[in-house]
């Protein structure tokens, strides 16, 4: 009897590059690239080899380097999702498209690079909210883009330029205050 490794699905890396290639947004999970000049190329030539493919529509999925790479491009911005090659590419493509969702959501429909530079905070903890040392931990973007936003709120904004779920959160913590008094 063969013994089958069980385990949970695992990320590589989350690659958030621009329209040349250069970081917007990174995050590695695994120790298979070792330095950042092997980070930065691996980048690169994910985004050679992919730049000339039409991932607009819907994502595209690519062996490269015994690695898999679903990724998808929107506007000036291209999304990665890498995993080993064993790892099941359905898993790989739904956290592809949870955190493409979520950045959607958080950037407000406005994805593009210098929306995400001005938002990089978010985005950031947007990759904390999806994967944590290699582990998926979650995929739905609107529950991704309300940790992010709750984690976010600026208590002092006007509740004009707050979101539904931020203004509730705020009209919730003066209540607490005004019973509590």
């Amino acid at each position: 009897m063969s013994k089958q490794k069980e385990s949970c699905p695992s990320i590589k890396n989350i690659l958030l590059l621009d329209s040349d290639g250069k970081r917007v947004a990174v995050k590695y999970y695994s120790d298979d690239w070792p330095t950042n000049s092997a980070k930065e190329t691996f980048e690169k030539s994910v985004f050679t080899k992919t730049q000339k493919t039409n991932a607009r529509t819907e994502a595209e999925i690519a062996m490269f380097e015994n690695h898999i790479v679903v990724y998808k491009f929107v506007q000036d911005l291209h999304f990665f999702v890498t995993g080993g090659e064993d790892e099941n590419e359905l898993i790989l493509a739904t956290v592809l498209q949870g955190f493409f969702d979520a950045v959607g959501l958080l950037l407000r429909g406005n994805v593009e690079k210098k929306e995400a530079l001005e938002n990089l905070d978010l985005i950031l903890l947007c990759l904390d909210e999806i994967v944590d040392g290699g582990i998926v931990l979650e995929t739905d973007a609107n529950v991704i883009a309300g940790k992010v936003a709750s984690n976010s709120v600026d208590a002092g904004a006007p509740l004009s330029e707050q979101t539904i779920s931020q203004a509730l959160a705020t009209a919730r913590e003066h209540l607490t205050r005004s019973l509590l008094k």
